[in-house]
């Protein structure tokens, strides 16, 4: 029962709508905080009318198995940054490996890939970008 109203609200919320009375539109919060390691140099990408630069971030968490083993999983988030001097630091001063904090909002949605098949994306529209000095290097 959970699960068919999940897929249910899942499969709605990509739809757009328009509110014609300001006296109905609610807040919302979408809001992103990831600290974590540069894992390519960023790249800048679209044309010149629709530059954006992206990269990708590396964010552990470690847990402890009954054993007392521990293990670290790493996930890995596609942060995009649109803002005209927020992009141009990154490509400029951002390197791979380096520690970095991203704050922003999640963003769902689709490609069509080379062969033409429709794939779902999850990217971090980045807001800012705080660079981190690396002290072992």
């Amino acid at each position: 029962m959970f699960l068919s109203k999940f897929s249910q609200v899942m499969r709605f919320s990509s739809r757009r709508t328009f509110c014609t009375d300001p006296g109905k539109i609610e807040k919302t919060v979408n809001t992103v905080t990831l600290l974590g390691r540069v894992g390519a140099d960023p790249q800048k990408r679209g044309n010149e009318s629709h530059p954006v630069v992206t990269f990708s971030l590396a964010t552990h968490s470690n847990y402890r198995y009954e054993s007392g083993d521990w293990i670290q999983k790493t996930d890995w988030h596609r942060v995009v940054v649109f803002k005209p001097a927020l992009r141009d630091s990154v490509i400029n001063y951002l390197r791979k490996g380096q520690r970095t904090m991203i704050t922003g909002k999640i963003s769902y949605g689709e490609i069509t890939d080379q062969e033409g098949k429709q794939r779902s994306t999850t990217s971090i529209i980045a807001d800012d970008v705080i660079f981190l000095q690396n002290t072992n290097q």
